[in-house]
């Protein structure tokens, strides 16, 4: 398969070569289980389905995930295995199937899915993305995705292409939301508070970032007002992989935690706007013990 299948066309045989997201095509992924930390409306006191990717076609230099965002771990499956797996995962009692950093995979999910919801798949399916998506590819989910969890990571593209390196990030992740939001309209919750439908648009506050933050807070509440949730993150966390180490002598910011201060800002900027559907993060966050063990738990 020539891919281009994201906006960073890498136009590379996928099926031969490995493409900018570190990948082949067939599916790879480092963990398969419940997962306890993602918003209350999503986990709840069950759990998560999550289902961890390998590979990622923007990787941050921050990357929380970088174990499996480059590619070093994951193990192949097939789309027969994958729909098992989230077979599986609805009888542990997930509350959903969550599909961490899956645009890279995203046409042999779409047959997963199929196979999976013929053999009695019916909790909701969330797509958890970093936004860096073409609306078009987007649209072949539509039916099979019932919620979204895109990350806004940046409205100033200075700080994409130095911490992300790309120029068009905040471009194309406007789009991919309104695909979205085409696809689910307005968020829908059960009797229990837990999201049947809809999107959670996610804003992890970076160091020194609460310019770029209070731009993506304000796009979206423009945009969407409260027919979309907010989830602002404090939880950033300089994990000390090679890449976060090597852009530390060029962004030495990125070797700190988001302070209090920071965060209150923005909070008080959210507040400011009388925001209703939003998400905060309270206390200390900001630990490696959240990041799960890569350890091909389920898979």
């Amino acid at each position: 398969m020539i891919c281009n299948i994201c906006p960073r066309k890498c136009n590379i045989d996928r099926s031969s070569h490995k493409g900018f997201c570190s990948e082949y095509e067939r599916i790879s992924i480092a963990r398969a289980a419940l997962h306890f930390y993602e918003e209350p409306s999503i986990s709840g006191k069950e759990g998560s389905g999550a289902v961890f990717f390998s590979g990622c076609n923007l990787k941050c230099v921050f990357c929380q995930n970088s174990d499996i965002s480059t590619g070093r771990i994951g193990k192949e499956v097939s789309v027969e295995r994958l729909s098992d797996i989230f077979i599986e995962l609805m009888e542990q009692g997930a509350n959903n199937i969550n599909l961490v950093t899956p645009s890279h995979y995203i046409y042999p999910i779409k047959e997963a899915l199929i196979i999976a919801k013929n053999k009695g798949l019916d909790i909701p399916v969330v797509y958890n993305t970093s936004a860096y998506e073409l609306p078009e590819t987007l649209a072949v989910l539509e039916g099979l995705v019932d919620i979204y969890l895109p990350d806004f990571k940046y409205m100033d593209n200075t700080l994409a292409k130095n911490y992300s390196g790309v120029t068009d990030y905040s471009y194309h992740a406007k789009r991919a939301i309104a695909e979205m939001f085409r696809q689910t309209g307005p968020n829908v919750f059960d009797e229990r508070g837990m999201m049947k439908k809809g999107i959670i648009v996610r804003h992890l506050l970076l160091p020194l970032g609460v310019k770029n933050a209070k731009q993506v807070v304000s796009y979206i509440h423009e945009t969407y007002g409260d027919d979309v949730y907010l989830s602002i993150m404090n939880q950033y966390t300089p994990v000390g992989s090679d890449s976060l180490k090597k852009a530390g002598e060029k962004y030495p910011e990125l070797l700190r935690k988001v302070t209090k201060r920071e965060y209150d800002r923005l909070l008080d900027y959210v507040f400011s706007l009388n925001i209703v559907n939003a998400y905060f993060q309270e206390g200390e966050t900001a630990e490696e013990s959240f990041i799960p063990a890569f350890d091909y738990t389920g898979v």
